[in-house]
């Protein structure tokens, strides 16, 4: 189990989806570290490094969903140490995806990072995409072999 000041925010991460998958990346922002070291890498392009580069990938990445809601989220696993701590997850939420009007379930698979600075608990990675089930190994290419 995660101490209660990382659970916290492990719990602010999870209301902050909430938000995100209706369009507003504001309250993850809020939670991310300001440091150089930080990473998003999410479904929709390669890693972003460094604040401003993650700050703009969540934005753009919130414009992909609108009128979304979680349905669930469920830990793999957990650690945390004095000063840093990750979880990995798989968040489900139903949004509306682009321009489409029907409301579609989306599953990540999620690992995300915290670091203490400063007395307080930052998130300094999040890595996500949908792969949640088993896959053949030609998935990774993109294309079948011959």
């Amino acid at each position: 189990m995660l101490e209660p000041e990382l659970e916290k925010i492990v719990e602010q991460d999870h209301r902050a989806l909430d938000a995100f998958v209706k369009g507003d990346p504001e309250p993850l922002k809020e939670l991310y570290s300001r440091r150089d070291d930080v990473i998003i890498a999410n479904p929709f392009g390669p890693p972003a490094k460094g604040w401003e580069l993650a700050a703009a990938t969540m934005e753009r990445a919130a414009t992909n969903y609108r009128d979304g809601e979680v349905t669930g989220v469920e830990r793999i696993s957990e650690y945390a140490a004095s000063d840093l701590g990750y979880i990995i997850e798989v968040e489900r939420f139903r949004a509306k995806i682009g321009g489409g009007d029907k409301l579609v379930p989306i599953a990540l698979r999620v690992t995300t990072i915290f670091r203490r600075e400063e007395g307080a608990w930052k998130i300094v990675l999040r890595h996500a995409d949908p792969i949640t089930s088993a896959r053949p190994a030609t998935s990774i290419v993109g294309a079948e072999l011959p």
